[in-house]
């Protein structure tokens, strides 16, 4: 299975994106800490961040004890560059002449 597949596989589960969500508003957190608002069991979430660190969405660090989770972007953006940005590009500069072309036909005292 490529990286990318390992991304889009795991980007497509809502409980995956909740836990990225929350790493994203608060880097390395403990299972514990993760687990706290999901409803369902400590091996469930074990589970959903395994597949996570499989695609490289999620990095782990030891801590004495505690293995604390931290959100990597870089799988994101490289998804993003390859399969989003080449298909809008076109559209935005599309809208962007548009938007310059309705503003050059448009009198003075409307702008």
């Amino acid at each position: 299975m490529s990286d990318d597949d390992l991304v889009f596989k795991a980007l497509a589960d809502p409980t995956r994106r909740a836990l990225l969500d929350r790493l994203f508003v608060r880097d390395g957190q403990t299972l514990t800490e993760l687990e706290a608002e999901l409803a369902m069991t400590r091996f469930g979430v074990m589970k959903h961040l395994r597949l996570l660190e499989d695609a490289g969405l999620v990095v782990t660090r030891r801590r004495g004890r505690e293995k604390l989770h931290f959100l990597n972007p870089v799988p994101i953006r490289l998804i993003h560059d390859r399969w989003i940005d080449k298909y809008t590009e076109g559209h935005a500069a599309a809208l962007l002449d548009l938007k310059a072309e309705l503003e050059r036909d448009e009198p003075e005292e409307n702008r």
